[in-house]
Formats: structure tokens, sequence, C-alpha cells
């Protein structure tokens, strides 16, 4: 602390008592430590429903970091439409970090569509991004098995070079059955383009 010595239990009451006050800033602060765990046990939820508070308040940071656990499904259920509105509110309101993250999502829910429409139509580049998307959850739902079943397209098709993605997959064993053997045939594939 500055002037007084650390104690984030400390600071987790008086955050408490400002956003019990009307001071957002203080539900935003307490939101931030109940999503870390900081001073108090962490709990998602509850970090989201102090967001909600600080965000309803006016405090454009609450709107924000509240958009980001509905995009990402943390704390809250999965809902880019949810996160969307709440990216909008907080562009609208100064909270520049809205503006990126709602950018990114037309970006990546355009991409999406756009990728899907060009990998049914051979277009074997598009399937290996679009399995990027479903592989990170970038304006998709996260769905590792449908990026495996892309990078698999991808890597049937001319674009060898992306059977590394697989393998990995393969490596890993979480989402197709550990295969090492299998692995390294994918990692020759992409290393000798076929």
């Amino acid at each position: 602390g500055n002037g007084v010595e650390k104690n984030e239990q400390k600071a987790a009451e008086l955050f408490k008592k400002a956003c019990d006050g009307g001071e957002m800033l203080g539900c935003y602060n307490l939101g931030v430590m109940y999503a870390s765990g900081n001073g108090v046990e962490k709990d998602l939820g509850k970090a989201a429903e102090l967001f909600k508070k600080a965000c309803d308040g006016g405090n454009m940071r609450g709107c924000y970091n509240l958009g980001l656990m509905y995009e990402k499904g943390k704390g809250v259920e999965e809902d880019f439409s949810k996160a969307a509105q709440l990216y909008i509110k907080a562009c609208d309101g100064g909270e520049v970090r809205g503006c990126y993250n709602l950018g990114l999502m037309y970006s990546f829910s355009k991409a999406a569509e756009l990728f899907k429409k060009a990998c049914d139509g051979g277009e074997m580049l598009s399937c290996y991004d679009l399995g990027n998307m479903y592989a990170n959850g970038d304006g998709v739902k996260k769905d590792l098995g449908k990026a495996a079943e892309l990078y698999k397209k991808a890597c049937d098709g001319v674009e060898t070079f992306y059977c590394s993605n697989l393998g990995v997959m393969y490596v890993d064993g979480k989402v197709v059955e550990k295969d090492f053997g299998k692995a390294v045939e994918l990692y020759k594939k992409a290393c000798d383009g076929g």
C-alpha cells in the first residue's frame, strides 16, 4: 500500500463498504478482487454481479469486464450478443478496450461466416483458419472436436503444411486418441509438403 501496510482483506472490506454506499469504483475494484482471488476467495459469479452493478452505475470498466466474462463464458454463460452489447456500452462510455474487443468480435464473427463458406467450397486455407477459430473460441463457441475436423480437412486437401496442428492434437490426446506415430506422420507430411 501507499502510506499504509498492504492488506488485501482490508482493501476488500473497504471496497465493499464503498460499493454498498453507491461508489461504483468500489464495486468494480471488489469485482476485480473476486475475479482474481486476491484478498477474497475467487468467485467469478460474484465478480460478474459486482461488474454488473458497477456497469449499471456508470462504471465503464465494469461494463468491459462483464463483457469479457460473457465473451469467454467465465462466471456467466457464454453469450456473444450480451458481450457485444456490453462492449458497445463500454466503448460509447470511453472505455477503449471495449471498442477494441467489439472490433475483434465483429471481425471474428464475420470471418467465421466467410471462412465456413470458403471451406465448404473447397478453400483449404479457410478450413485451417476456421479450425483455429474453433480451437481458440474466437468468434465461435470453442469446440476442439470441430477444430480437429477442420484441421483434418485442410490437411487432407492441398494445404499439407497445416497437418502440424492436427499432429499436436494427436500428441496432446485431449480431442483425439493419443497416437505419437500418427503425430509423427502428420508432422512429416507438413514438413515434406505432402
